[in-house]
């Protein structure tokens, strides 16, 4: 993995948050805001962008130019969110960048992303969706999976995840307020979650 495939995750984000935009408004619009697909759409694309205009040198610089923006361009707490994981991630990642090493670095964001919204696994998050893809890349790596099948099932982990929100009672942001309403409705910050990882795991095939 290399700077290339970095700022191609990116791209690919980008693409699918574009396109299921609608689908994450409607996801919010039962539980929160209705402008989470608006706020990533915008948010990705600006990093794309970004990468596009003046590319990095390294995956790590990538990786911070994301989180930076993102942390600047999006509103809510999805930005900031997502900005950590990012962050956190160029800060902890060496090159060259491998597997075990990938799986670290996406770790250590996953963990800057539960401090920040203070939340766990169960909460309704988009926690929900990133520590299944990364307990996944844990495990592939243990058991010296290869990187594509490494992300496709980290990919599906996300997917997963995203989905078992659906039965959950939100504990943590304007969900949170619905409280027992809020059961019924996939979480959007999973959804996007999940997103992010199908994207990974197409630009690593």
């Amino acid at each position: 993995m290399d700077t290339d495939v970095l700022v191609a995750w990116f791209a690919e984000t980008a693409r699918l948050v574009h396109r299921e935009r609608e689908r994450l408004t409607d996801l919010d619009a039962a539980i929160g805001d209705a402008d989470h697909g608006s706020n990533l759409d915008r948010g990705f694309s600006e990093v794309a962008r970004a990468l596009a205009t003046s590319p990095p040198d390294t995956p790590a610089q990538v990786l911070a130019t994301a989180g930076a923006t993102l942390i600047r361009r999006v509103g809510g707490a999805s930005g900031p969110l997502y900005g950590s994981v990012f962050r956190q991630m160029g800060k902890s990642l060496t090159s060259p960048v491998t597997l075990a090493g990938f799986a670290a670095a996406f770790e250590e964001g996953v963990v800057a992303a539960e401090r920040l919204g203070k939340a766990a696994l169960g909460d309704k998050t988009m926690v929900d969706a990133l520590v299944p893809a990364s307990r996944a890349l844990a495990l592939a790596v243990r058991d010296g999976v290869g990187v594509r099948e490494a992300f496709e099932q980290a990919a599906r982990a996300a997917a997963d995840g995203a989905k078992a929100t659906i039965p959950l009672q939100a504990r943590k942001g304007r969900a949170s307020y619905l409280g027992e309403r809020s059961v019924g409705h996939e979480d959007p910050g999973a959804a996007s979650a999940a997103l992010l990882m199908a994207a990974l795991a197409t630009v690593v095939a």
